[in-house]
Formats: C-alpha cells, structure tokens, sequence
C-alpha cells in the first residue's frame, strides 16, 4: 500500500522540519520525503494548503469499554479520536472490571481489533487491585500484556509506600506510573473550585490543596528515590510552583494539561451547567493563565484531553449529583487551535509538539510521534483557515458532554492518517 502526499507543509518540531515536502507512506511507514516525488501510488492526496504534522497521541482518554458501554464503547471512542486528529489514543483503567488483570487489557485489545478501531488503542493498566490502594497489580503481567502505563486514574493512589513501590517496578518494566493528584479527605463531597463561585452557589468546594498536596508527595517520592513520575490533568497555579521546582532540581516529572483547564474556569459554573463539572475542578483565571504560560514554555510537556463521556441522562442530574468529566476527543484541537494559536497565545509548534513528540517520548514509543524515515505512517492533517463546528448530527463519540456543541472554530482536522491510510473522513464500509 502506497499513500503520496504532495505539496503539504510538513511539521515536525523535534526532528527539526518545517517545509514544502510530498512524502510517501508504504506498507505503513514514512518511507521518503523531499520536494519533490514522481512514483507512482495507491493513493495521491493533495495537501496544498494544509499542515502535516505527527500523528496526535492522547496519553489520558476513557473509553469506559468493558463496563460502562452506555458513556461510550472503544469503537465509538476511536472514531471520536480519529476526527479529532489522533492516531493512538492510551485509554485508563477504571472500567468494569477495573483493568487490573492481562486478560481486561487482552479484552480491549481484542474489542478493538475486532471492531476495526478507527486509530491505534493502548491500555493503560490499573497501580492498585480495584484502584483500592492496597495492594499492586501484577505489573510485570500487565506489561507483557500491553500495558504502555499505569495508573489509578479517577483515583488517586493515597497510600505512599503503595505509590513508592509502584514507581520502583514500574521503573525496572522500563515505564511510569501516571499520578491522579487528588487527597481525597480534602476533596471529599466538593463539587467545584473552591472560591468566589462555590460560596456564591453555596457548594462544597474542591480547593486546590488537594491537588497540591499530591503534586508535592510524588515530586518528593521522584527525588528521594530518582524514580520518573507523571501528573495527570494538572489545575493550579500552586501546582505549577511545585513543578518548576522540581524541573529546577532536575527531578524526573513530567505532566500534563487538558483543553477544558486552558479554555475555561470556574466563572462558567455560575450557569450551574453540570457539563463544565470536571475534576479536577475548573479554577480561577489566575490558574488558567499559569497553565498556559508553563504550556507555552514547556514546564508542561503534554496535552491530554482526560475525554470523560458520559449519558445525558448522567448529565442532566443536576450540579451536585452529576458525574464528572467533558468529552474532549473531537473538541480539543479545533478550539486550541482557534483559541490560543490563532490569538498568537500558544505556538503552533508547541501545540504539534505537546499533542505528538512529547507524549511519545513519555511513554517511550519509540516509533511514534515523529516525521522521520522508519517510523509509523501516523500523520494529521491541519487546516488553520477551515472552520469546524460541532453537532448531535456530525459528532462521533456516543455522549454528548461537552460545552463546545453548535460551537465554530478556526481550524480543523482535515484529515487523520493511521498506519498509512485514511481513518478520517470516514470512509464507510471500506
């Protein structure tokens, strides 16, 4: 199979491109790329005009799959992921049964081999038996059987020697374990940030302590031990303090942030609106630009969408009751793009590198994230001047929660290459 791109502006800040360029895909590697290219093809796509950067890769999505098949199915998920620009996304554990076992993370693998996932899917295996923070998985199990990392995500990991010895295993398997910042006897019964609007609502507030104190526990664990840790879904400026700290002492962490924290606070929920209920919490103006400022500099390396689905029925139940989370697999690179690169707040290569190179590199995916001879044929394609806009009719995933419905950006994904074919547009029954 031989897919030739031509005449497209070829991106890829980590390998040092940035030109007019066709590339030729075969068999599902990026075999050549330069000015010009005459061979002939399976497949010629024109790229005049749009960006060809290295396929997106989401390190925190919840596919809900087996369990919780009514928010969303694996299928579902990859097609919402394939639109959205990505070619792999790393789906968490907390499923029903918690994917603690090889034979959860065999499952999903099989459901998505066996359903013609739209984009690549990798599990991301359970710390704690049933995420209860009592005792380790089999963890040398769950890596031979495709676990890229581990995590309790949806809950923290509250006992610190459990967390200690997790890093230590997770260390010699070669990967990391993925930090869910939370100290839940703080947080516990919060609804939203704790501040202005949750007295003015008269709600229980989530403060950012909780996260904080979390942030500083494995940060220390990291130093003490020279052990590698990654913090999820990063929300507060205090927990930006602590992390230039720790870079500034050369600790080995990384982290990430999702679109919602840099495009929205928690001035959204005087709507009392239950879909901008997230945790951790929409914070203050002062949080968001924290965020933006460590993302532009690189203190934070990742953009994660933590895509939460779940039914409207869920949804609807009102602030206090609803569940947690925004869909953000479709959403998130057309509002970043619109938001923040085009007002010049964000570079478009930290963008490429934040969603690409970078998440590659943490998760040691050796063959992905790159324009590079060799590598896997995992490309998106990016219109800056095309417009998109969301709705029930044209969305992919099977909930509905996001804030950006009947919502227009400029910019787009115009296109979604996986192993050297088109995933997005779709193409049915192909």
């Amino acid at each position: 199979m031989k897919l030739l791109l031509k005449k497209g502006r070829l991106l890829d800040p980590e390998q040092k491109i940035d030109g007019i360029f066709d590339l030729l895909l075969v068999d599902g590697k990026i075999t050549e790329f330069k000015p010009e290219i005459g061979t002939a093809a399976d497949q010629i796509i024109e790229a005049k005009g749009l960006i060809v950067v290295p396929g997106f890769i989401d390190l925190h999505v919840h596919l809900r799959e087996p369990g919780f098949e009514h928010k969303e199915t694996i299928i579902t998920g990859s097609r919402a992921g394939a639109r959205g620009g990505f070619t792999t996304l790393c789906c968490m554990p907390n499923t029903k049964p918690v994917a603690d076992r090889p034979e959860i993370l065999k499952l999903i693998q099989e459901k998505a081999d066996q359903g013609k996932a739209a984009v690549k899917i990798l599990p991301i295996a359970a710390v704690s038996k049933g995420q209860q923070s009592l005792e380790l998985t089999p963890m040398a199990e769950l890596k031979a059987a495709g676990a890229v990392a581990f995590s309790d995500d949806g809950q923290p990991v509250s006992n610190s020697a459990l967390m200690k010895e997790a890093m230590v295993r997770a260390a010699k398997l070669g990967t990391l374990v993925i930090d869910h910042c939370e100290e839940k006897t703080l947080s516990k019964n919060g609804v939203i940030n704790e501040g202005r609007v949750s007295k003015a609502l008269n709600l229980a507030g989530i403060p950012a302590a909780a996260e904080e104190i979390m942030v500083a526990r494995d940060i220390l664990l990291a130093r003490d031990n020279g052990l590698q840790i990654h913090l999820a879904h990063l929300s507060s400026r205090g927990s930006i303090e602590l992390l230039a700290w720790a870079k500034a002492k050369n600790i080995p962490v990384s982290a990430e942030v999702t679109p919602h924290h840099l495009l929205l606070t928690e001035e959204q929920l005087l709507s009392r609106d239950p879909v901008y209920k997230v945790n951790p919490p929409l914070r203050t103006e002062e949080d968001l630009q924290a965020l933006r400022k460590a993302l532009k500099e690189g203190l934070i390396e990742i953009i994660a969408t933590d895509h939460a689905p779940h039914s409207e029925q869920e949804k609807n139940l009102g602030l206090e009751r609803a569940p947690f989370g925004i869909n953000g697999l479709e959403t998130a690179v057309p509002a970043i793009l619109d938001k923040l690169v085009r007002t010049g707040q964000l570079p478009l290569e930290r963008l490429v590198e934040a969603l690409s190179s970078a998440p590659a590199r943490i998760l040691k995916l050796e063959n992905k994230g790159k324009i590079k001879i060799g590598a896997e044929a995992d490309l998106t394609l990016l219109n800056l001047k095309a417009t998109t806009t969301f709705s029930r009719e044209t969305f992919q995933s099977k909930s509905l929660n996001t804030p950006f419905l009947n919502c227009q950006f400029q910019g787009a994904v115009a296109m979604t290459i996986v192993s050297g074919r088109v995933a997005y547009p779709f193409v049915e029954n192909n």
